[in-house]
């Protein structure tokens, strides 16, 4: 029986000895490899280092890079803050009293520290406004982004002061929607804004004009899927408004009028025709003019076109 313990003479497994080698090429000794380097044991020459190590993660086609979440205009700091939790931990798992009111020390000194100036200051309030009106006008996040860079630009090429944020915030959701040719009547923007009509109206021709936008005049055949759908028309009364309202923009007969109200014209103009129930009252009320604008308007689509 051996009185030896097993394995008294052991080898280090990171280690492993180069034997397809003639060793070392200064003094001829034995070259081992571990982890990070391969050495020379007799004279101690380093022949390589820095290893490449197999092991690390599995890398997906789909990941490109990892740099974290990705930045965003809609965020004054566009999303490089860091957001404290208030109830639950990473893991999901609920927070202790003690540990709440630590996490509430923390971002109340973080609230107090994220803005350098007032500048930032306006600047964020105004793209918290931003999201408000697009969210209460019920507009997309491509047009909402691209609101909130105009709202950016007009912030860095200072056109902020003497307006109010509000106006410049609400002009610049409504002439995202104008540069994207989505039809977003004036009046449902005011709506949704905290400021009269007029400021609105000036703060958007002050973007329009110093930021060079490129809006395109809305014609009014496509505002007549939304009154469409608020007057719930039959689809057969859609289709010929529709095909009223090409030709009249054909024919330049909409020209200088008020794309919602001929758009709910050529509505009333079909339902007339035929005979589908539907009021001048009604259709001025959806498209927010008045009822001498829709007759106007009907009017001129009689003697014109038929």
């Amino acid at each position: 029986m051996a009185s030896r313990e097993i394995y008294a003479n052991g080898f280090d497994e990171d280690v492993q000895t180069d034997n397809q080698t003639n060793g070392c090429p200064e003094c001829g000794g034995r070259v081992a490899t571990n982890t990070v380097e391969t050495v020379c044991e007799a004279c101690g020459l380093v022949l390589e280092e820095h290893a490449i190590d197999h092991s690390g993660e599995p890398v997906y086609e789909e990941e490109t890079e990892r740099t974290g979440a990705p930045l965003t205009t809609s965020r004054h700091d566009r999303g490089l803050s860091t957001t404290i939790g208030r109830k639950r931990d990473g893991k999901g798992n609920a927070l202790s009293a003690k540990k709440r009111r630590q996490l509430g020390r923390l971002r109340r000194e973080q609230k107090r520290g994220r803005f350098r100036s007032k500048q930032e200051r306006n600047l964020s309030h105004g793209l918290g406004e931003v999201q408000r009106v697009a969210i209460v006008l019920d507009v997309d996040d491509t047009l909402q982004e691209q609101a909130c860079q105009l709202f950016r630009s007009a912030h860095s090429e200072g056109l902020l002061p003497g307006r109010s944020i509000e106006a410049v915030a609400a002009a610049s959701v409504y002439a995202a929607c104008r540069c994207n040719g989505r039809s977003l009547p004036l009046a449902d923007v005011v709506e949704a804004a905290r400021v009269g009509e007029n400021r609105v109206t000036n703060a958007y021709a002050t973007l329009n004009k110093e930021l060079g936008l490129p809006a395109q005049p809305v014609q009014p055949h496509a505002y007549l899927p939304r009154l469409a759908s608020d007057l719930d028309v039959p689809d057969s009364v859609r289709r010929q408004a529709r095909m009223f309202a090409e030709r009249a923009e054909a024919e330049s007969l909409a020209r200088g009028a008020s794309p919602p109200g001929f758009a709910a014209a050529c509505l009333y103009h079909v339902a007339q025709e035929t005979e589908y129930r539907l009021t001048q009252a009604a259709v001025a009320d959806v498209a927010g003019v008045t009822t001498t604008t829709i007759r106007t308007h009907r009017e001129t689509l009689r003697s014109e076109l038929q």
